[in-house]
């Protein structure tokens, strides 16, 4: 009988060295229970009514020892095992985990001439690669950050690429996001980026991977599938953008797929979509940074990624905020139809404070000859709002909801600069458009600032060691919500381009100072208060 099963075993790929003895059968019965350990692993050994069963003792949960925890029987040949630490229950016959999340590793056992064999070979790397990204995939459901983090782990472990765990989870997700990109794709590039340069341990390496599939986790949580349209047409960059700006969803996906079909990459589609998303004031600037980021994350994940992460960015530009048409910015029309590139006005950064929206394009325009000073003189002005903004505006409670400003709104105009300066020196003609968006930023935030700030305070000696110790510090960064841990992790390293891109600049210091005191001031994130005073102001007017 043993010959027999030997042979059995060697035919299907296992051999005798990885069927391990463990104890006479009727001594096991006796105990119920058996410690075993053998290849490094730690085995629990139950006998139960329904029969022998063998799996790790840590419990995939936290690690506790499942030695220690409940064995009950149920119907026939079932039986669930309980971790006393946080009920979790595992139906060792099944291997379903009936409650909790990660899947329990179970040993096949065999009984032969009535002792206890337990087989202790490892699955094939594949196998367990395929298992760890369909439990990370289940860890979704409820937002497991731990269990994404152990998944993710599992699929390193077993020889994986860990950006596959990034590949699988943009493609899951990609139809759930109602309006498409949001910061969650925005950022991933950033992260990786982070990850090259300052992670020095394998544990540093894991943090950016979960802190993105998370992101994505959260960011979809609950929602329900928003299907693409179907279909393809052949591309035409001319009609993707009309398409986007007639918002047609269903016209500017096909083009898309056709793009994409015909072997065409993000690099040809590239400057159509920014003309898109330059086309207005789009989504307070976020629609520009989506297309950058985009290209980046492309880059690094590949081409299998391309038409999940296209299809949420050409979403977010279709059904983007155009705030060009608002009273407020009303004036970027004007303005941008009066450009003719031969304003000779010398320009720096304090002919630009203080001004409202129409005086600050209409200033800009006297200076469009020479994009570069203009460019480094908004941007000098956005870092010095940015410095001197009025924390009281964040604290107050009775302002209306057009003054609900913080810390994060700061920060778009230099993370939008970033991304018009990448974008605007690949394609020159988008020059006018990001200029003078970059202007509404600055007229929109000169409301907001306290010229008391005491900015010699906030100076910073070393600007390089600055920067990249806030870098690395994001690696074990202590912000419960994403979406203030993206806004450090996007701001810093557009900052960090753009002093590499000017070091010598005039805004470089004063850059430095503000997100000094940005990383180092309150951010306030919930107002109770405020929300019930404009709730109930809002309910009076409606007669």
């Amino acid at each position: 009988m043993a010959l027999a099963q030997k042979e059995a075993r060697e035919s299907d790929g296992r051999t005798a060295a990885t069927l391990v003895r463990v104890a006479p059968l009727e001594e096991l019965r006796a105990k119920g229970r058996h410690l075993f350990k053998a290849g490094g692993k730690q085995i629990a050994v139950f006998a139960g009514d329904g029969g022998v069963f063998a799996c790790n003792n840590r419990c995939p949960h936290e690690g506790y020892p499942l030695m220690e925890g409940s064995l009950t029987a149920g119907g026939a040949g079932d039986c669930v095992l309980t971790c006393n630490w946080h009920n979790w229950k595992f139906d060792l016959a099944s291997g379903e985990t009936l409650v909790g999340g990660d899947k329990l590793r179970r040993y096949p056992v065999e009984i032969v001439d009535g002792e206890v064999f337990i087989d202790i070979a490892d699955p094939p790397a594949e196998e367990v690669a395929a298992a760890a990204l369909d439990a990370l995939r289940q860890s979704f459901r409820r937002h497991e950050y731990d269990r994404m983090a152990r998944e993710i782990s599992r699929l390193q472990k077993a020889g994986a690429d860990p950006l596959d765990a990034l590949r699988a989870a943009f493609a899951w997700t990609a139809d759930r996001f109602e309006f498409g990109c949001t910061h969650a794709q925005a950022g991933a590039a950033d992260w990786l980026a982070i990850r090259d340069a300052f992670a020095t341990t394998e544990q540093q390496r894991l943090v950016p991977l979960v802190e993105i599939v998370g992101h994505l986790a959260w960011d979809t949580l609950r929602e329900r599938p928003y299907p693409y349209p179907e279909g393809t047409r052949p591309y035409d960059a001319a009609a993707l953008t009309a398409a986007i700006e007639a918002e047609d969803e269903a016209a500017a996906v096909a083009l898309v797929r056709g793009a994409l079909a015909a072997g065409m990459t993000f690099a040809d589609l590239e400057e159509p979509l920014a003309e898109a998303a330059l086309a207005h004031y789009n989504d307070f600037g976020h629609s520009l940074i989506y297309v950058q980021k985009t290209g980046e994350l492309i880059a690094r994940l590949g081409p299998q990624s391309a038409e999940p992460l296209l299809l949420s960015l050409v979403r977010s530009l279709v059904y983007a905020t155009r705030e060009d048409l608002i009273p407020e910015f009303r004036a970027y029309g004007p303005a941008l139809a009066a450009w003719d590139g031969k304003g000779t006005a010398p320009v720096v950064a304090d002919d630009l404070l203080g001004l409202s929206v129409p005086k600050v394009l209409a200033r800009a325009n006297t200076s469009s000859g020479d994009v570069r000073a203009l460019y480094d003189a908004l941007v000098g002005a956005a870092s010095w709002q940015f410095l001197h903004f009025d924390i009281a505006m964040m604290q107050a409670t009775d302002k209306p909801v057009s003054h609900n400003v913080n810390w994060l709104d700061f920060t778009h105009a230099l993370t939008f600069g970033h991304a018009v300066r990448d974008l605007c020196t690949k394609y020159p003609r988008l020059w006018p458009q990001g200029l003078l968006q970059i202007a509404c930023f600055v007229g929109r935030n000169a409301g907001f600032v306290d010229k008391a700030v005491d900015a010699a305070s906030w100076r910073v000696a070393d600007g390089k060691r600055f920067l990249d110790g806030a870098l690395a510090g994001l690696l074990d960064h202590d912000q419960f919500e994403y979406i203030v841990a993206i806004h450090h992790v996007k701001l810093l390293s557009a900052a960090k381009a753009e002093i590499a891109a000017a070091p010598d600049a005039d805004w470089v210091p004063i850059l430095l100072a503000a997100l000094n005191r940005f990383l180092n001031e309150p951010l306030r994130r919930k107002h109770p208060l405020r929300v019930a005073h404009q709730a109930m102001g809002f309910v009076s007017a409606e007669g």
